[in-house]
């Protein structure tokens, strides 16, 4: 006879997060101003942020306007366009659009639109980004008048290093 096996961990229960709930913060990740002078940010709440095994899932609000560097991660990486629209690079995305980002890719500049964009994203390892393409960022900056500001402090866990500064310092050289 088969011996059956499951994975299940005794005591081990489902966490429940809401978009809309208090328990989980909004937090400003990424911060421009833009050429009227107002600044736009990109806000997430991280619902479910996992050292052991490592992993991210979050929604992410960005203000109109707002633009994103080109750049991957060091991990899969899927998003969903849940309300409003962005670009990336060339092709617009819009509600019920979906990117799959492989390891290793990378994708960008994205631009969100003029209503700002929700997302739902998921990391499936070290959700840190890394980029390799400085220039398109500087480019898309220019053209639209816009300053990258500094970003936000956050507070990652396990003493993770924070390397969103590595490629803010790449634009402004």
């Amino acid at each position: 006879m088969a011996e059956k096996f499951s994975p299940r961990v005794p005591g081990l229960e489902p966490t429940f997060t809401s978009m809309h709930g208090e328990e989980v913060p909004w937090i400003p990740v990424r911060s421009q101003q833009n050429s009227d002078g107002s600044e736009s940010h990109v806000w997430e709440k991280w619902v479910a942020f996992s050292t052991e095994p490592i992993y991210l899932a979050l929604f992410a609000r960005w203000d109109p306007g707002m633009i994103i560097r080109h750049h991957g991660h060091f991990s899969p990486h899927v998003l969903t366009v849940l309300e409003g629209e962005m670009h990336c690079g060339d092709v617009r995305c819009g509600p019920g659009s979906h990117i799959e980002l492989p390891f290793g890719s990378s994708f960008g500049p994205f631009v969100a639109g003029p209503e700002g964009t929700l997302l739902y994203e998921v990391m499936m390892g070290d959700p840190r980004s890394w980029s390799d393409d400085p220039g398109s960022l500087t480019e898309i900056l220019l053209e639209r008048g816009v300053t990258q500001l500094p970003d936000p402090p956050i507070r990652l866990p396990n003493d993770m290093a924070d390397l969103r500064a590595v490629f803010s310092k790449e634009t402004t050289d």
